[in-house]
C-alpha cells in the first residue's frame, strides 16, 4: 500500500521520482487554462476523499484541483460531516470509506488519527496535515528549490521561530535529500529530538543556534511559518510574539545569508510578524511559487500512492 503518511516514511528514490514527475507535469501545463484537464489522466474514473478535521486554504484547494485536473473526482468531507472519532471508530471508517473512494487524503489534529487511518483503510492515505508533521508542504517546498537553484542536497537550509509541524517535516526532508538545517528559535520552542536525531543519523548536519544573524551566516534558503495558529488565546499570542520577535525575518537577518539565498513561507503569513513585507515582496521570495507548487508535487503524491 503506497500511502504517503511523512517524508521519511517514503524512500529517498521514489521521493525524488515524485518530484521528477511534479516538475514534468507542470511543464507540461504551462499556458493551459486552469480548469483544463492534463493529457494523462491518471485518476479517471477514481474517486478521491479529501477529509477536512482543520480548516484550509491550499490543502483544500490545490487536491481538489489537482484530482480534477488528472481526471478524477473530489469529495470534500469535514470533521463535522464525518464525526470522526466519536461514535464510530477510525478504522471502523477507515474500512467503510475504502468500499467507497480510491484514495484519501486527511487533514487532522492529532497524529494518531492519520495512523489508524491508514492502518485500517484499504486504499492509500495521504497526510494533508497534523499537528506533528506537514509532508505535502515540504515536497512542494524542495520542488520549488530545485526549480530556482537546482538540487537542494548539501546546501544549508535555515529554519527561523517555532519548530512545529512544518519544521518536523523539513528535518526528514534534510535527511532524505542530504541537506543541512540550522534552527534558530527560543529553547522553548524547539523541534522534537527524535526529529533532530533521525537528520543527523542519515547524515545531515542539525545545529541549533540561538542568534538569529549566526544562524542566517551562509544560507542557501531561509524558511519561517507563522507563530500562532488561529486556535491560540490572546494570551498564547501574546507570549509568542515575546518569545519570537528576534527571529522575525526580516531585511537586516537576510543581508547574513548568501547573495543568492532565497526566502520560503508556507502560507498564510502575518506580514510584520514572522516576516516583514519587503521580505515577501523582495526578490529572494518564492512564496507564491511554493504556493502554486503544492499543486503539482501533490498530483505527483497521488500517482504514486495510485501506482501511476
Amino acid at each position: 500500500m503506497n500511502h504517503f503518511l511523512d517524508v521519511h516514511k517514503t524512500d529517498s528514490a521514489a521521493l525524488n521520482s515524485i518530484l521528477d514527475q511534479a516538475h514534468a507535469m507542470k511543464t507540461a501545463r504551462a499556458g493551459r487554462p486552469r480548469a483544463a484537464l492534463d493529457d494523462d489522466l491518471p485518476l479517471d474514473g477514481h474517486m478521491v476523499a479529501l477529509i477536512f478535521e482543520k480548516p484550509s486554504t491550499r490543502t483544500r484547494v490545490s487536491f481538489d484541483v489537482g484530482v480534477r485536473q488528472m481526471g478524477g473526482q473530489s469529495m470534500v468531507l469535514s470533521g463535522a460531516d464525518m464525526q470522526l472519532g466519536h461514535g464510530e471508530t477510525i478504522a471502523d471508517t477507515a474500512r467503510v470509506m475504502s468500499r467507497y473512494v480510491d484514495l484519501i487524503m486527511i487533514r487532522t489534529f492529532d497524529e494518531s488519527v492519520l495512523l489508524e487511518m491508514a492502518e485500517f483503510a484499504d486504499v492509500p492515505v495521504i497526510n494533508g496535515l497534523t499537528d506533528r508533521t506537514h509532508p505535502c508542504q515540504i515536497m512542494a517546498d524542495v520542488m520549488t528549490y530545485q526549480e530556482h537553484r537546482g538540487s537542494i542536497k548539501g546546501k544549508k537550509v535555515v529554519w527561523c521561530g517555532d519548530g512545529n509541524n512544518v519544521c518536523a517535516s523539513l528535518l526528514h526532508a534534510a535527511a532524505q535529500f542530504q541537506f543541512d538545517l540550522t534552527f534558530t528559535g527560543p529553547a522553548q520552542l524547539d523541534p522534537e529530538d527524535e526529529f533532530v536525531g533521525l537528520a543527523r543519523r542519515a547524515g545531515s548536519t542539525i545545529q541549533i543556534e540561538r542568534d538569529a544573524e549566526t544562524a542566517v551566516q551562509g544560507a542557501d534558503l531561509v524558511v519561517a511559518d507563522t507563530w500562532v495558529s488561529m486556535h491560540d488565546s490572546q494570551s498564547t499570542k501574546e507570549r509568542r510574539h515575546n518569545l519570537l520577535r528576534p527571529y522575525q525575518v526580516n531585511d537586516a537577518l537576510m543581508a547574513h545569508a548568501k547573495p543568492d539565498a532565497l526566502f520560503m513561507h508556507c502560507l498564510p503569513a502575518h506580514r510584520e510578524e514572522e516576516v516583514t513585507s519587503s521580505v515577501m515582496d523582495g526578490p529572494a521570495s518564492v512564496i507564491f511559487d511554493e504556493a502554486e507548487n503544492r499543486l503539482h508535487a501533490q498530483k505527483a503524491i497521488m500517482r504514486h500512492c495510485l501506482g501511476k
